[in-house]
């Protein structure tokens, strides 16, 4: 096992999720479990809306091939991103850290926890009006207070709060949006109907991937916060690719069908629609459950790297209070502009990880202790600037997607300015601390 940080003081708490130090082996879960995680993940129903969306602009056969390909370049991304946590055993944070270097990696963990921050108010909006709609309120803010109070419990308790959670919602969700989905079909004259619908061109080819990415983007590239639970990188690799292609894919497809048939992009004024209230409600407040407890799990674990406190709970308390605030005062009718910004600036970062861990670290674990990470990476800085870049550069000119285009740009960056920073040293072996633990391993292992 890889040495990370020291050793707690005895009679010390220790966070069984281990949010500043790597996994040990003996707290690492079979791929079943982490498989039911991930599923829960996943199944996010904002993802539903925003294929209602791309469907009313393009028409089902156009929207379906866009969808796929968002779907492929999720699960290539969060796969990778997936196993690399795995090989390390360290959440997406604490992988930035040694990426970034210890102060650079701060801002993964002000994005990254920030819009998790963001994502778990959007929902609790989502559940609030869902609800007060169903229950004739003109009034949904008590409802906000109660679904987000509500939501962060399971992610207080940890990994195996989550799993248990999913277990419910996972097989509730592919249910309700199976009928749905026949209902739709029916609705519109059959498949071929629903082939035969056009879109109003509302929507550019690349804002629509940019949207279906952008709906995923910020938690895929916290993947690592449940797949360093991952025996083995494979694993983590075929289980993160698997549940992106196969739910992902469905998330979309079934927000998109609901869409055409009816004329209704929102899942949930869908279900309103055909006197669902009472079910949608029930299975749908499991789904946004299962959702936001992951989230506040990503932004505990977020804000226990930036503060360097050894338990999570602190930080998921204050990311409830701020997330459901939010809630509260509408942030939820800011969902596509909220969308193209995490499309622009998240995606770079997980470039730079996985860029990094491909061609730097060769896909090893560099063994540097996270405690001991230099203040500054500044190849990794460059590399994630310059992905960064490229994603602005494509949200001002319209040009491509900007989600796909920061990753690009960000993976190839990353092993060139690690190797013109190696030629500025001339070789010297001044290496930041990554790169020398990591020359040290391959030569061992050589």
């Amino acid at each position: 096992m890889t040495r990370t940080s020291s050793p707690p003081a005895p009679g010390a708490t220790v966070d069984q999720d281990y949010p500043l130090t790597r996994v040990p082996g003996h707290a690492r879960r079979g791929w079943f479990s982490l498989l039911v995680v991930v599923a829960g993940f996943v199944f996010f129903t904002p993802t539903m809306v925003t294929g209602g969306q791309v469907a009313g602009a393009f028409g089902f056969g156009p929207f379906l091939g866009l969808a796929v390909t968002a779907s492929v370049v999720l699960a290539v991304y969060v796969a990778t991103l997936a196993a690399a946590s795995a090989r390390t055993g360290l959440s997406t944070v604490l992988v930035s850290r040694l990426v970034l270097g210890r102060v650079g990696g701060k801002w993964a963990s002000l994005v990254l926890g920030g819009t998790q921050i963001g994502w778990y108010g959007i929902t609790v909006g989502i559940f609030s009006d869902l609800l007060s709609s169903a229950l004739g309120w003109s009034v949904s803010w008590p409802l906000s207070v109660l679904g987000g109070v509500l939501m962060a419990t399971t992610a207080y308790w940890g990994f195996k709060g989550i799993e248990i959670l999913s277990w419910v919602s996972v097989p509730l969700m592919f249910a309700l949006c199976i009928w749905i989905t026949t209902v739709s079909v029916d609705e519109i004259g059959g498949w071929g109907g629903m082939f035969a619908t056009t879109g109003d061109g509302s929507i550019p080819p690349g804002l629509a991937l940019t949207m279906m990415i952008g709906t995923f983007i910020s938690g895929g590239t916290q993947i690592g916060n449940w797949s360093r639970f991952a025996r083995s990188a494979r694993v983590a690799f075929l289980v993160g690719f698997g549940s992106l292609i196969v739910i992902e894919t469905a998330m979309l497809f079934f927000g998109g069908a609901g869409a055409v048939a009816f004329g209704e992009p929102d899942f949930t004024a869908l279900l309103m629609t055909l006197g669902l209230a009472g079910l949608g409600v029930f299975m749908l407040t499991f789904n946004l459950w299962t959702t936001n407890d992951n989230a506040a799990y990503a932004f505990g674990v977020a804000g226990a790297e930036m503060f360097g406190k050894g338990t999570k709970r602190p930080f998921i308390v204050g990311g409830v209070v701020i997330g459901t605030a939010l809630a509260v005062t509408g942030l939820a009718d800011a969902l596509t502009g909220f969308l193209v910004l995490l499309g622009t600036v998240i995606p770079p970062l997980g470039g730079v990880i996985i860029g990094t861990f491909l061609f730097v670290w060769r896909m090893r674990d560099p063994g540097t202790p996270v405690d001991r990470a230099v203040a500054f990476v500044w190849p990794g800085i460059v590399a994630y600037l310059c992905g960064t870049g490229a994603a602005l550069f494509g949200t001002v000119t319209g040009i491509g997607s900007p989600a796909v285009q920061g990753v690009i740009v960000a993976i190839i960056a990353a092993p060139v300015c690690h190797a013109v920073a190696r030629m500025g040293r001339g070789g010297s072996g001044a290496d930041s601390g990554v790169e020398r633990t990591q020359r040290e391993k391959i030569g061992a292992a050589e």
